[in-house]
């Protein structure tokens, strides 16, 4: 089977932030690689119609998924109404099936908003019910059965909704692609106009390679690095299936692992 990666976000502009890096580095590695926002955009603007800014922010993420080569998949619902809900867990179970990935990038299950966590939770589901043949998806998808590795990556902001700074398990090096992740991003010019228009566009930017110099400041030598914590493996693959870790190994830094009490789970 190929080699797929699926990267799966809430909104347009998602993935750049926070996985775009990651994503192109496994294209370069051999990896079809897959792009999707749950979200339409429909809320990105502070003055443009609900159906014009949809379309807009649409093309932009296709241009900016066009880009690196991967492949484009439609979003499913309007801002603020991606819930954890059943017709919307079907359909969004169906892309899951077609994409069949063994790679799945996410969002941090941890975020500064619902929209993000929803569509983590919607995802893990997605690919937990892909083997399930009594499970059914809109529009049907034959099930598939094949191990998936699942990967989330830093919360915006590198902090969860109550500010606390999220330690990822590993760092990935993206120095080399940081361009290639800033152009995709700047795809998204439609963000503008949340922007104060002293900054404009150059501040987002900043903000994106600011957040990834952060992280790199976990291990000596990176400039720019994305963060990822590895999803426990139960419903999904053996416990060493690892093939990001394993196609990515040169450019992959692995941070010691905090300790925890023997007891913690002692009544």
């Amino acid at each position: 089977m190929k080699k797929r990666a699926f990267a799966l976000a809430a909104h347009p502009d998602d993935i750049e932030f926070v996985m775009a890096g990651t994503l192109i580095l496994l294209a370069q590695a051999g990896y079809e690689v897959h792009y999707m926002n749950v979200g339409n955009g429909s809320c990105g603007t502070a003055s443009l119609p609900k159906d014009e800014i949809i379309e807009i922010r649409r093309t932009e993420a296709q241009q900016a998924a066009a880009s690196v080569g991967a492949i484009y998949h439609e979003s499913l619902t309007d801002d603020f109404t991606i819930f954890y809900e059943p017709r919307l867990l079907a359909r969004l179970s169906s892309v899951m099936r077609k994409v069949a990935p063994e790679i799945l990038l996410l969002q941090s299950p941890q975020d500064y908003m619902e929209d993000h966590q929803n569509t983590v939770r919607l995802a893990v589901t997605a690919a937990f019910t892909r083997g399930m043949r009594n499970f059914s998806t809109d529009p049907q998808h034959a099930p598939v059965d094949h191990p998936v590795a699942i990967y989330h990556a830093q919360p915006h902001g590198n902090r969860d909704t109550l500010g606390n700074f999220i330690r990822p398990h590993f760092c990935v090096d993206i120095g080399s692609v940081i361009e290639q992740k800033t152009h995709m991003l700047s795809c998204h010019m439609s963000q503008k106009s949340w922007l104060d228009q002293s900054q404009g566009m150059d501040a987002y930017l900043h903000t994106m390679q600011g957040l990834g110099k952060e992280v790199a400041g976990f291990a000596s030598g990176l400039t720019y690095a994305e963060g990822w914590r590895k999803r426990l493996h139960l419903g999904y693959a053996n416990a060493d299936f690892s093939p990001l870790e394993r196609s990515l190994a040169p450019y992959l830094v692995d941070l010691p692992t905090q300790s925890t009490s023997s007891n913690a789970y002692t009544s």
